[in-house]
């Protein structure tokens, strides 16, 4: 996404259309609508093509944009979870690596990056539930995995979880499972770049009545937004100024109006209690 966003800003430096750009690499309008976008891999050689027809000649810009193809092309450590990571929701596992914010609204399970391994697995049962033990062990450990963003060393993830109150009062697992998830929420949420809001049931209705959704951030100011929307087999994707900015205002909202991050302890505590 990053080398995509400079070959665009490159390119319409330059007054190059699309379509011209498209024709030095032997492609297509299309194709180069989507390398701008990231969502497709790079050729270093269309790369340095480009270039050439941006009028790019400074040798390090060159260089450095050449091997952020280079990388563009290289596996993440979530690809040896290919076997078990839907095609659609492998750009996001992606994208959650690289973003420095996440703010995520959940209407009906904790979201992925709080969940403990017992949760995750009953999360996971749920869907999967007459796989092989071995293949259910491997989601639920995949799903751990991507907990590490926020406890890297270098510029751990900042994280902003709304979470409706129905999340909380669904056992998932069991009474059990669900009062020590809940209990380590409120673990969770003691973290320097961890927030937890509860939306309570006594708020009514809310702005975010079309369902869970994800926006992410990225330090480099040259990306968007990107606003996730999972489904049942299948994810949206939204990056456009007018739909980031429309899911910034809900998600505004819902921040407003649900008790503040310094009250979360409590709430989640006398939850777990009532279970």
């Amino acid at each position: 996404m990053l080398l995509g966003a400079q070959l665009r800003r490159l390119r319409e430096a330059r007054g190059v259309t699309r379509e011209d750009a498209g024709y030095r690499i032997r492609g297509s309008e299309s194709k180069i609508s989507r390398m701008e976008l990231g969502r497709v891999g790079f050729k270093e050689r269309d790369v340095a093509d480009l270039l050439t027809l941006y009028g790019l000649t400074d040798p390090v810009e060159r260089d450095r944009l050449l091997a952020l193809a280079r990388n563009a092309n290289s596996p993440g450590w979530w690809n040896r979870f290919s076997d078990v990571l839907p095609s659609w929701f492998h750009p996001y596992v992606g994208l959650e690596a690289a973003a420095s914010l996440v703010r995520n609204y959940e209407v009906q399970f904790v979201p992925g990056l709080l969940q403990t391994r017992d949760y995750a697995r009953a999360v996971v049962m749920l869907g999967h539930g007459h796989s092989p033990p071995d293949e259910i062990e491997r989601r639920v450990d995949l799903r751990l995995l991507r907990q590490q963003v926020l406890t890297r060393l270098h510029d751990p993830l900042q994280f902003w979880a709304v979470i409706d109150e129905a999340v909380l009062r669904r056992p998932i697992g069991g009474v059990e499972v669900m009062r020590k998830q809940i209990h380590a929420l409120a673990e969770a949420a003691m973290i320097p770049n961890v927030r937890v809001q509860v939306v309570p049931f006594h708020l009514g209705g809310h702005a975010a009545s079309g369902g869970a959704f994800s926006i992410l951030r990225f330090a480099e100011p040259d990306l968007p937004d990107v606003v996730y929307v999972e489904q049942l087999t299948s994810s949206l994707y939204l990056d456009k100024r007018d739909d980031v900015d429309q899911y910034a205002i809900v998600m505004e909202k819902l921040c407003i109006q649900a008790p503040p991050p310094e009250q979360s302890r409590d709430i989640l505590h006398r939850i777990a209690a009532e279970l």
